[in-house]
């Protein structure tokens, strides 16, 4: 384990459930920018000296499907390249021929997707790997980035998952059921994603398991 007291920093919740029973410091951001910002400055409070963007991520290269691990050696924001620390991606199993960029919106559909794959060339987008990059940049500390793909690049995200999660993070079972009362027919659609979302989480739990 590199010498850091280790902050993961998730978008939801239910990846930070994966990091409960491990020695690492966990805060989630609630699936923004500014709450992963928030989370990635309150973990160097209580005495984080490492950063790491840990969870799902969105496919924009066609190539990569439900559950495929990323551990990208630079995470490309606003067309910078900001590189992540190589012991640290040592650490994580070394880095793959992947690149993230930081996105301040989901990109819903399969055309978004595209577009971003097209314009910055990156492999996956997550909300919170920017943020995390800049609050570890100020501190002065290393950061990398683990992630694992959820919905792939050819496919639209259901209405009702724009709309889960609550500035904690929680999936809010309110929020999806009334999107789907009122468009029934993306039920195939969500459950889809959620096999995949849980797909993902399992290879996210498994490299955790092999971290020492």
């Amino acid at each position: 384990m590199p010498p850091h007291k280790i902050g993961f920093i998730t978008g939801l919740t239910a990846e930070l459930a994966l990091l409960k029973s491990t020695p690492y410091l966990a805060a989630a951001g609630g699936g923004t920018p500014e709450g992963a910002a928030g989370a990635a400055t309150n973990l160097i409070a209580e005495g984080a000296t490492a950063l790491i963007s840990f969870g799902l991520a969105g496919g924009l290269n066609p190539a990569l499907r439900p559950g495929a691990i990323l551990i990208p050696a630079t995470v490309i924001e606003a067309r910078l390249a900001r590189a992540c620390d190589p012991a640290l991606l040592a650490w994580l199993g070394g880095p793959t021929d992947a690149t993230i960029v930081a996105g301040a919106a989901i990109a819903a559909t399969a055309a978004d997707k595209a577009s971003l794959f097209t314009i910055t060339g990156a492999d996956a987008i997550d909300l919170e790997s920017g943020a995390v990059a800049r609050a570890a940049a100020a501190a002065g500390i290393p950061f990398a980035v683990l992630r694992a793909i959820c919905d792939p690049a050819e496919r639209d995200l259901p209405p009702a998952a724009l709309v889960a999660l609550n500035a904690k993070g929680r999936i809010g079972g309110l929020r999806v059921l009334g999107a789907v009362l009122r468009q029934p027919r993306q039920i195939p659609a969500l459950l889809v994603l959620s096999a995949d979302a849980a797909a993902a989480r399992a290879m996210l739990k498994a490299r955790l398991a092999a971290l020492r």
